[in-house]
């Protein structure tokens, strides 16, 4: 019965550490703050400052984004407007369903049928930014968010994102230079992680969304960079917390559902979420051992089922004996 006790063990043991593997990149998540690549106060100009001249360009002077037609809606049009009008000397890119899907169509044919069966279209929106950063450079932003700011002072590094709370980056405002390893790495894992996990919102996040971006982001980062290829991090303070910030922001996320909601719950109430999961795991582990148990019983040999009826941790008694020999006289 020990040997048996150690085989379900070492099992149960080798399951949990699968497990832990499998989510090991997000669990890593949990602990990164960014802040070794983070871009800080004292790195930034101030708006309209003479240092702002001083800084080299590396990024191209492209904005690109992205919606379903050239038909913006109402909502989202003064925060398009204000980075039109705040970079007339930059190139504009509206990337439309139809513009977009071209564009795979004749510079990455690979990946059109990838992109053509994605079953929602926010994931088509995630996909062509990552694909047009990695082709032209320039930089992203979401039509809910709009420009503060001139955006020149990010032009100065080979890639940014924004850290996003509590964990992680988010897609929604990032720059680089064309072909950058990031983005190149980012459209190369596309495919790979295009997966229905039933419910939409963790199916967009985890194939295309912020989570899948983050996931990429912290494998990467833990390779170790050069300056070329390193990635830098805007940090929710010069995102849009504060008047010399870079970016507002306006109502968006047009795409939750329900399922979103009941994850907005889950993650209010993390707390309980884990205490349950743990007792759940309690629960099953105590199953599995009743199972094995019932399993052990089934093999065993006819004339050792009295005494492998025992529990395992009780002892036979010097009466169990008495009586064995008692029988066999």
């Amino acid at each position: 019965m020990r040997k048996g006790l150690i085989f379900f063990l070492v099992v149960n043991v080798l399951i949990v550490a699968f497990l832990v593997r499998s989510v090991f990149t997000l669990l890593l998540l949990l602990v990164e703050d960014a802040s070794e690549d983070a871009i800080h106060h004292a790195e930034i100009p101030a708006p309209n400052s003479g240092l702002i001249d001083n800084r080299p360009l590396l990024i191209p002077k492209i904005i690109h984004q992205t919606y379903i037609n050239e038909s913006i809606p109402e909502h989202w049009r003064v925060g398009q407007q204000s980075c039109i009008d705040l970079h007339g000397d930059y190139e504009y890119k509206l990337w439309t369903d139809a513009s977009s899907r071209d564009f795979i169509a004749s510079e990455y044919p690979w990946f059109l049928d990838t992109f053509d069966n994605y079953g929602l279209p926010i994931q088509r929106a995630d996909a062509i930014r990552y694909f047009v950063l990695a082709h032209f450079g320039g930089v992203y932003i979401d039509l809910d968010d709009g420009c503060n700011r001139r955006l020149d002072p990010l032009l100065s590094y080979y890639a940014w994102v924004r850290r996003t709370l509590p964990t992680g980056i988010s897609n929604d405002a990032m720059g680089a230079v064309p072909q950058h390893p990031f983005f190149l790495r980012v459209i190369e894992e596309l495919q790979s992680y295009n997966r229905n996990w039933q419910l939409p919102y963790i199916t967009v996040m985890y194939s295309t969304g912020p989570l899948f971006l983050s996931v990429i982001w912290k494998e990467y980062i833990g390779e170790g960079q050069n300056e070329e290829s390193r990635v830098r991090v805007l940090m929710p303070d010069e995102y849009n917390k504060h008047a010399w910030s870079f970016f507002t922001h306006h109502r968006g996320s047009s795409w939750h559902g329900k399922d979103a909601m009941f994850i907005f719950w889950m993650g209010r109430h993390w707390m309980l979420i884990t205490a349950l999961g743990f007792l759940i795991a309690g629960i099953v582990g105590i199953c599995l051992w009743w199972v094995y148990g019932r399993m052990m019983l089934l093999g065993t040999p006819k004339g050792q089922s009295k005494a492998r009826r025992l529990p395992f941790w009780r002892r036979p008694s010097q009466k169990d004996y008495e009586l064995v020999e008692r029988h066999e006289v």
